[in-house]
């Protein structure tokens, strides 16, 4: 794990406070990363989930994209997940995967705990 990636673990730790943060290195000097647990929102039938991703060799000059949450995620009122999911796996386990790239990364601000914290605004506000 590069020094940038164990940094960004560290800050990753401090944004949710109240959840396991899980690694797995890969060969490559990057991380897969289990966050668990965490609040999708109200409007999910599921007030639990884990959030996953993987922060690559490259970081902080590579986007962390995409996220992945659990495979059973639903809506509380019955309606498909929609835009920016697609069902996959990560890590072995069932997923949703969700599709949030930064397309303007800086470097400097767009480090993988606020990635984080965006996804998961965005996720309780779908």
């Amino acid at each position: 794990m590069t020094p940038e990636i164990a940094s960004a673990i560290k800050e990753i730790e401090q944004a949710v406070p109240e959840s396991t943060v899980s690694l797995r290195e890969d060969a490559e000097g990057g991380v897969y990363v289990i966050v668990d647990p965490v609040d999708p929102g109200p409007r999910y039938a599921q007030r639990e989930t884990w959030i996953g991703f993987h922060v690559t060799f490259q970081y902080p000059y590579s986007d962390v994209y995409p996220h992945f949450v659990r495979g059973d995620l639903a809506r509380a009122d019955g309606q498909v997940l929609g835009e920016g999911t697609s069902a996959t796996t990560f890590e072995g386990r069932p997923a949703i995967q969700l599709s949030r790239r930064s397309n303007r990364l800086n470097p400097a601000d767009d480090t993988a705990a606020l990635k984080l914290i965006k996804v998961l605004k965005w996720l309780q506000a779908k």
